[in-house]
């Protein structure tokens, strides 16, 4: 029984890295986003071409990207979704959203200090974490029904 996981979420860090070496040896398939930022925000433009005015250079971009995304999320078994510490991610917020929408497991990832400003969000998760290690852990939980030793 394999697993297609999509993460979700702040692209800042290294924590996909950290996810996928925890997982070496299980049967997981990841899918992202872009995670090059400069990419990601001019993927509307450099296909469709430029824009004078920045909110529609940014409209260009969120749409196209959000055409990945749902594509992804349909595809998922299970959606993580991780807010950084740094960086307000409003998009992530949206992704954990559209996953519980399509019936997807949810696996919501930040920072205890951010939990009062995410408590909906959580409240709609299957799972909480806070390391990628922890997430790790649950997808072999899932997967073999192990525990961490």
């Amino acid at each position: 029984m394999g697993l297609k996981v999509y993460l979700a979420g702040e692209i800042h860090t290294d924590w996909r890295g950290e996810l996928a070496t925890g997982c070496a040896g299980l049967d997981v398939e990841f899918s992202s986003p872009v995670t090059d930022h400069a990419s990601s925000d001019d993927c509307g433009v450099a296909i469709m071409g430029a824009e004078d005015n920045k909110f529609w250079h940014d409209n260009k971009g969120a749409k196209l990207n959000a055409i990945r995304t749902r594509k992804a999320i349909g595809d998922a078994d299970i959606v993580v979704v991780r807010f950084g510490e740094k960086y307000k991610q409003w998009n992530a917020a949206f992704d954990a959203g559209q996953a519980y929408a399509l019936g997807k497991s949810v696996i919501v990832m930040h920072q205890a200090e951010h939990q009062h400003a995410l408590k909906e969000v959580d409240a709609a998760a299957l799972a909480v974490a806070e390391t990628p290690e922890q997430v790790a852990q649950i997808l072999h939980y899932v997967l073999d029904g192990s525990l961490p030793s």
